[in-house]
């Protein structure tokens, strides 16, 4: 009898664990959309009632008004699709050297291996901040400081984290199937190429997002390296707003920070599936 009362407060408890868990994580999201929604909430409304006390996070009538006035304020679409340019070189270099760089890693033995790839991992605990004004001596040394190819050229050197992550994904894939690919006389770029490649799929997606959003969202390197205002990026674009305008125009800056998020949470969406799957096997497979 004592067991049959127990279950049900077990059972109970597990309950009452799962509902606190999950308004915890309600909780949380509410926090965090908060800013997004107040910036959408901003973008349509009317000007006299964006500061107003207490906040009016409904609109008393949807403005549009501020959108078309971000685009004139400064050439958004321009920036755009500047910042998609970059964002798609860099991502090219990132993810195709990092992958070839991982398969080296994760695939060959070779004298020294274990002390290259710690010397590797190392470079990450250096912050951008920390080099940022040696690398722009070096830039301006060979002429190359202003523009794209301080921010393009390296990334065609990989990208430690890539690496390191590349390199869990492909050090537990079975030998066999490489194996057979040499025996019938396949190179080992061939390999990497005909399997690789194919298999890493979720994961090469996986770093790919994380490198076009980290370069659409890039402000720093961007500001340093970047002075035409033709070739100005999005983030550029909108760090620029005040300066263009002599004043903070809330309601299209609101807007056109909207319009700059759009690309990205398409992009998040469509690749959903794959990035979800490409952290879950680098999880099992690590």
């Amino acid at each position: 009898m004592e067991i049959m009362r127990k279950a049900p407060r077990k059972k109970a408890g597990k309950l009452a664990v799962k509902a606190a868990t999950y308004a915890f994580y309600l909780i949380g999201a509410v926090v965090m959309l908060l800013p997004f929604f107040w910036m959408i909430s901003t973008a349509v409304k009317p000007e006299r009632e964006i500061f107003t006390v207490p906040i009016r996070w409904m609109p008393s009538q949807f403005d549009v008004s501020s959108f078309q006035r971000a685009f004139e304020v400064v050439p958004l679409a321009r920036y755009m699709l500047n910042t998609f340019l970059l964002a798609f070189l860099k991502m090219i270099g990132e993810v195709f050297v990092s992958a070839l760089v991982a398969y080296g890693f994760a695939r060959f033995t070779f004298k020294g291996k274990n002390a290259l790839f710690m010397i590797l991992l190392a470079t990450m605990m250096m912050p951008y901040e920390v080099t940022m004004i040696s690398t722009f001596i070096m830039w301006s040394a060979v002429g190359l400081a202003d523009g794209y190819a301080p921010l393009v050229i390296p990334a065609y050197f990989g990208s430690a984290a890539f690496i390191f992550f590349l390199r869990m994904y492909f050090s537990t894939y079975p030998k066999g199937l490489e194996e057979a690919m040499v025996i019938d006389g396949a190179g080992y770029l061939r390999v990497f190429y005909k399997l690789f490649l194919p298999l890493g799929k979720p994961a090469l997606i996986t770093i790919g997002l994380w490198s076009f959003v980290g370069t659409w969202n890039d402000l720093l390197g961007q500001l340093i390296y970047i002075s035409n205002p033709h070739q100005y990026t999005v983030q550029l674009g909108l760090a620029s707003f005040r300066s263009l305008t002599g004043q903070t125009l809330w309601g299209p800056l609101m807007a056109a920070s909207f319009v700059a998020l759009i690309p990205v949470i398409l992009i998040l969406l469509f690749a959903q599936r794959f990035f979800v799957e490409g952290i879950k096997m680098a999880g099992i497979k690590g």
